[in-house]
Formats: structure tokens, C-alpha cells, sequence
């Protein structure tokens, strides 16, 4: 069990000193990490708006402060290059992200396109109907993707990394919030990089 949380914290260390530099990134990364306990809430009462939540706030929150706010040139705190971080990166890199949110968008557009989606669900006859088979069709995807990254890291790392992985994106919410509640206040100051990330997670 120590090695397992030795394992946990040294990949949520790995993670935010490589990728989360950018002071509005953590802050994206609080309101992403507070709507996503919300739509953990919402799973046990209504697993559909759970997902809408998760896909429409948590993760365009999340993933638009990567994209667009973390800066991706030479990492000169950790003295390693975007490429290099991209190619040792556990989980989804910007490039598997790509993918993911690309099939994230086209799920909509297919069943808006063909409903029914050739009899593998019902035919959506009213507005709300076609937001809740979406809704459904993103808690597929993203139940999918966990699984689907969880077994290829067991088998192209070890069943250990895997999990870990798996543990680390579960709990990230619930981490991120005691990890960045701060981040909006360093922006109030005008501090648009955290200069020294090793310092603030420890």
C-alpha cells in the first residue's frame, strides 16, 4: 500500500510541475475540480446531467487551460522540453487529448445527423431527448476512455501504473481544489506563471 501512494504522489507531482506553470491554467483547473465534485454528486442522482456537467464545464475548463494558457516552449523549471514531457506523459497527452475531444465533439453531431444512430439507440424525437442520449453517449466515452488508458498502461507499463492512474484522475477534483484554491488570488496579483511549482505542492 506505501508503494502504491508513493506511486500516486509522485505522479500527481510529475503531473503538475510539468503541466500546470500558467496561473490561469490553475485556476481553470479549481473551477474544472469544483464542477467535477458537483457531477460526482449528480452520478448518483441523475448519471446523465452528471456527464453533461462533466464534458460542458469540467473538462472545457480543464483541457482549454492546457491548450490555450500553459505555456508549451522549453521548461526551464524542469529543465526539459515540451516533446520530452509529451513523450513521458502517463495519462492523455495533448496529442491522445486531440483525439478524445475530437470524438467528444462528433458525438453530437452524429446523433443530431442520424438518429437512432442505425438502431444502436432510440430514434431522439424531441430537443431534450437528443441533449440526454448526448449526455449518455459522454459518460460512455468517458467511462471508455478511463478503462481503455487504465488497461494499456498495465500493459505497456504495469498493472500498478495503471491503477495509480486510474486512482490519480478519479481523486485529481478533490486534490486540484486543496492544490489551486489559491491560483485566483495569485491572478487578482498579477502572477500569470508560478515560477516555482515544485515549491507550491509541497
Amino acid at each position: 500500500m506505501n508503494h502504491f501512494l508513493d506511486a500516486l504522489r509522485t505522479q500527481r507531482f510529475d503531473d503538475h510541475r510539468y503541466y500546470h506553470h500558467s496561473r490561469i491554467n490553475q485556476t481553470l483547473h479549481l473551477i474544472s475540480a469544483i464542477s467535477f465534485v458537483v457531477a460526482y454528486g449528480m452520478l448518483f442522482i441523475d448519471p446523465v446531467m452528471s456527464a453533461l456537467i462533466a464534458w460542458l464545464i469540467s473538462m472545457t475548463t480543464r483541457q482549454s487551460g492546457h491548450f490555450f494558457f500553459e505555456p508549451l516552449g522549453y521548461d526551464e523549471v524542469n529543465q526539459a522540453t515540451q516533446e520530452y514531457k509529451e513523450e513521458i506523459k502517463v495519462g492523455y497527452n495533448l496529442n491522445r487529448k486531440i483525439v478524445l475531444l475530437s470524438i467528444w465533439a462528433l458525438l453530437p453531431l452524429a446523433l443530431y445527423a442520424q438518429p437512432g444512430l442505425f438502431g444502436l439507440v432510440d430514434v431522439w424525437t424531441t430537443p431534450t431527448e437528443l441533449v440526454r442520449q448526448i449526455g449518455a453517449s459522454w459518460l460512455l466515452l468517458g467511462v471508455s476512455g478511463l478503462l481503455f488508458r487504465t488497461i494499456h498502461l498495465c500493459f505497456i507499463k504495469d498493472v500498478q501504473t495503471g491503477l495509480v492512474w486510474m486512482t490519480k484522475i478519479l481523486t485529481d477534483p478533490f486534490h486540484d481544489i486543496i492544490l489551486y484554491h489559491k491560483a485566483p488570488l495569485y491572478l487578482l496579483r498579477g502572477e500569470l506563471i508560478d515560477n516555482n511549482p515544485k515549491q507550491m505542492y509541497h
